[in-house]
């Protein structure tokens, strides 16, 4: 049974998967090399809990609770040595991948589960150098951003683990009120961000060919498509849809669709700009620094509360 969790790599995605697991009362070792993404890590995770605590989500108790649950250390060993699951959310190079996972093999105990939260790197390459013993305790568990407010995680089952193991590590997401997909298939961008890649490859397209500006195609999807895949799935949709519709719509619009083979030119061009979006101040749409705390926090309510409502339809 899955007790004592430990994530590598305090960044981005490693600090909030730690507050989830702290959160729902598992004790959590955070490695992390760079001292001050180290010395960051708990304040992070503690805004994060003052955020849900603001919300009625979490009370200050508890957030204290869960905060004493997490561990960080500037150590990769004494972090794993006694973890049943690790998973890994450093940059994503396969080098830095697979010498972690040569690392995490001779520094943790036989029967942990070691996890990758990448969604990029193949499995097969990930684990090209590893023998069979090692593979089979090993998968794929791809996290979504924020991870703390997404309920989706990407677990991996490849064939390569028994599956007793995979449905324990499946419970321990459940356990967290996390939603697994499972993932038969190992390619590239798993399920989620191939279906996100296909809609946003359509959005820019929209917008490169001047069909309406930011603020009416995000309307669009957001109060059409959108408002529908809260709570039901494209095939769903179909089917009440009716598959002959559906059939029919296809033929008369894909072939006049974008089919560009990399990614958008307006995206390149925004970047050489300079403007990244949130973290720069800049994309789209604008975000001066004075409100960006707030617009911030604004984002995360609406994810929030489509949390809190698609409860309702699991």
């Amino acid at each position: 049974m899955i007790k004592k969790i430990a994530v590598i790599g305090a960044g981005t995605m490693g600090h909030a998967i730690a507050g989830c697991f702290a959160r729902f009362g598992y004790p959590v070792s955070v490695y992390e090399s760079f001292e001050e993404v180290r010395n960051t890590c708990k304040e992070k995770i503690k805004n994060q809990y003052a955020f849900l605590c603001e919300e009625g989500v979490m009370d200050a108790t508890g957030s204290e609770a869960a905060l004493d649950r997490i561990a960080i250390y500037a150590d990769l060993k004494p972090a794993v040595q006694d973890a049943d699951y690790v998973i890994e959310a450093i940059p994503e190079r396969l080098d830095l991948k697979q010498g972690l996972f040569d690392n995490l093999i001779e520094s943790c105990p036989a029967e942990t589960v070691i996890a990758s939260n990448t969604s990029s790197i193949a499995f097969s390459d990930l684990t090209a150098k590893m023998g069979i013993a090692d593979k089979a305790r090993t998968m794929v568990c791809h996290w979504y951003n924020p991870a703390h407010l997404i309920p989706l995680v990407e677990l991996s089952c490849f064939g390569n683990m028994p599956e007793e193991t995979y449905l324990e590590v499946e419970a321990l997401y459940r356990s967290i009120e996390k939603r697994p997909a499972k993932v038969l298939k190992d390619i590239p961008g798993l399920l989620a961000n191939r279906i996100q890649q296909g809609v946003a490859r359509e959005v820019f397209s929209l917008m490169e060919m001047g069909a309406a500006d930011a603020k009416d195609i995000d309307t669009a999807l957001k109060y059409g498509p959108a408002f529908r895949y809260a709570t039901t799935g494209q095939l769903e949709v179909a089917d009440f849809g009716g598959l002959d519709i559906w059939c029919i719509v296809g033929d008369n619009l894909l072939a006049a669709m974008d089919r560009s083979p990399q990614a958008s030119p307006l995206l390149r061009e925004k970047v050489k700009e300079g403007k990244l979006g949130f973290k720069s101040g800049e994309g789209f749409f604008n975000y001066p620094e004075g409100q960006k705390q707030e617009i911030l926090n604004q984002f995360n309510r609406r994810l929030l509360k489509q949390l809190q409502v698609s409860k309702q339809y699991d």
